[in-house]
């Protein structure tokens, strides 16, 4: 592993005992119940809904309000919680105000591409769509699994609570066109404002091989900042990258994508990096460029190209997937490449495809001749 992924690592651990410190004490026992089976994000996404939950105990259910502090809730105090309170739980995740006494304020989580939890103006306000509800049941689903398998409660109040409908959204992709005008965009600085025009000058060959890279290999952004220069082989056309369980896999690009890359690595080498390993995509400080910059760079160039879909690094990569797809046919293909664990997750994405495929095969048999 990179000396940027054992950092990230080590960043997310220490965040996720700052917040075990404010916890129960039997918290910590289901941690290291689920530290082998789960990576260290999912754990501190974990601290984070279990902590929303204990809070909401502590200011909602009547003979917890009179507790200190939420370090006081028992396993016997989450025994008596009931389906109609986990339901209430659901509910009061709509919309909820944190108060200024409340204990605990959580952390802010790392952002990342499936963040579902809105955060408005009002820092102390908060709002939760289907998707981050049903992140939130399952975190609790998951802890009173373990305390109930381990025999330490003997209810289970959230087994027998439903998960809450998520609506499939239609995957928003760029087509072949607005892909070309995307790189020609990012590579030329046309239709841009004569402040980003200056920034430009020195970020364009980054900026398209950036962009190159995410539209010719579908990799998460998180996954691309993470890449050293070391991790190219242009032998292969090859990046060594980390998933974001971290199992380290080779991803292979095109010659396109290898020409954009080589340009840009011509520029990179000549520059100081403040970093103490090797970034391959620097920051205008020469430090390693973060998943926040990439976003906001995506969305800059985007903007230009359509003001109908909102596209993000996640959607570069729901094009390439797409268009994977719609080449080979492969499913499966298309989940190892991506790095599905499970190929429902792809099929799920792509299903609409399938259903147009099919449509598609319809028109195609003809009973009479017109």
């Amino acid at each position: 592993m990179s000396s940027y992924q054992e950092r990230r690592q080590k960043y997310v651990t220490i965040k996720t005992r700052e917040m075990l410190e404010d916890l129960p004490s039997y918290i910590f026992d289901f941690f290291r119940g689920i530290e082998h089976t789960t990576s260290a994000n999912t754990r501190l996404a974990y601290a984070y809904d279990i902590r929303v939950f204990l809070n909401y105990l502590y200011t909602n259910i009547p003979g917890l309000q009179g507790l200190s502090s939420i370090k006081e809730i028992t396993l016997q105090d989450l025994e008596k919680v009931t389906a109609r309170d986990i339901e209430c739980f659901l509910e009061y995740l709509s919309y909820y105000e944190k108060e200024e006494n409340t204990p605990s304020t959580p952390l802010p989580l790392p952002k990342t591409d499936s963040e579902h939890s809105v955060h408005l103006k009002r820092p102390n306000y908060h709002q939760n769509g289907q998707t981050g509800k049903a992140r939130k049941l399952a975190s609790v689903k998951t802890l009173y699994h373990y305390f109930y398998k381990q025999q330490r409660i003997s209810t289970n109040a959230p087994s027998i609570v439903d998960m809450p409908k998520i609506h499939e959204k239609p995957i928003i992709r760029l087509e072949v066109d607005e892909i070309a005008k995307l790189l020609d965009i990012v590579e030329s600085g046309d239709q841009l404002t004569e402040k980003q025009k200056i920034y430009h000058e020195f970020t364009k060959k980054r900026d398209l091989a950036l962009v190159a890279l995410l539209l010719g290999t579908g990799i998460r952004v998180s996954e691309c900042v993470g890449i050293n220069i070391e991790d190219i082989d242009f032998n292969y056309n090859g990046v060594k990258i980390t998933r974001k369980g971290g199992n380290e896999t080779i991803i292979y690009f095109s010659r396109e994508v290898e020409k954009i890359l080589k340009d840009y690595l011509a520029e990179r080498k000549l520059k100081p990096c403040k970093d103490i390993d090797n970034p391959l995509f620097l920051s205008l400080q020469n430090k390693r460029i973060s998943v926040r910059s990439v976003q906001l760079l995506v969305k800059k160039y985007s903007a230009h190209v359509t003001s109908l879909k909102k596209i993000t690094p996640h959607k570069l990569r729901s094009t390439y997937g797409t268009q994977l797809y719609q080449e080979t046919g492969d499913i499966y293909l298309v989940a190892d490449v991506l790095g599905h664990s499970d190929v429902n997750t792809t099929k799920r994405h792509y299903a609409q495809m399938d259903d147009a495929r099919r449509k598609y095969a319809a028109s195609i048999v003809k009973l009479r001749e017109e």
